[in-house]
């Protein structure tokens, strides 16, 4: 572990602290520079995206990246600002739960994003089960002696759950309860594009909800709604991708 322990403490403390009071935007990013960028804005923490990294290292998303490398793109990013990070970890790539805190720590980091996609069977994974093991996170966590913020994603949202209508919100519901008892601090249910879904998950779930902006679902609806962390993904990865196809396009006329 690189950084101090009662560094990685303060910074934990601080990220936990950005889920209440004002809604807590984080731009997504995928290296050291993006990082740099977001955290020079104003941005007081800085999280990455799986999909964007891993589409830098030259590898599909969903835990198909070695996680050597992912983690080691975790470490460039946190040493590149001062300000807390955290790492979408994906599933936590089948690793124990002291494993897998103590090489968070060793990136600097103090967060991560959990999600509840089975990589390796298909679907979800079953809610019992992904509960115990983000207690056994918290646990190992509180042993390492630093307040890791864990954000548990619900996927009930995303069509490798084969849900649809009414019944995603309430196994979302269910399951971010879970989550939530299990020691999880802020339950993200990606993919929710509905005002009227995300309004009752805000309701229905006694902790911090993570939301997406989207058509209809801008900052200021979000923060209306209670939402009190937002994530973008890979967007601005792929916007900047965009831009520079554009930028080289010219370059041929």
């Amino acid at each position: 572990m690189t950084i101090q322990v009662a560094t990685l403490k303060a910074r934990a403390e601080r990220l936990r602290a950005l889920h209440t009071g004002e809604l807590l935007v984080l731009p997504n990013v995928w290296d050291a520079g993006s990082a740099a960028v977001v955290a020079e804005a104003g941005f007081p923490a800085v999280a990455t995206a799986s999909a964007a990294v891993s589409a830098t290292l030259g590898h599909p998303d969903g835990e198909r990246a070695p996680w050597q490398e992912m983690f080691a793109a975790a470490g460039r990013i946190s040493r590149a600002v001062e300000v807390p990070v955290t790492v979408d970890a994906e599933a936590g790539y089948g690793m124990r739960p002291r494993e897998l805190v103590d090489r968070l720590l060793d990136t600097g980091a103090v967060g991560c994003n959990l999600e509840d996609t089975d990589h390796r069977q298909g679907g979800l994974a079953d809610a019992g089960a992904q509960a115990q093991w983000l207690a056994d996170v918290r646990a190992a966590a509180d042993d390492a002696g630093v307040p890791i913020v864990i954000n548990a994603r619900v996927d009930t949202f995303l069509p490798v759950s084969k849900l649809t209508g009414q019944a995603r919100v309430t196994e979302a519901v269910r399951r971010g309860r879970l989550y939530l008892e299990a020691g999880a601090d802020c339950v993200y249910p990606i993919g929710v594009r509905d005002r009227d879904d995300i309004a009752a998950l805000v309701s229905g779930l006694p902790g911090p909800v993570n939301g997406n902006t989207g058509e209809g679902l801008d900052l200021a609806a979000l923060r209306e709604l209670g939402v009190a962390r937002v994530s973008y993904g890979p967007r601005f990865y792929r916007a900047a991708l965009a831009d520079l196809k554009t930028a080289v396009e010219k370059l041929l006329v």
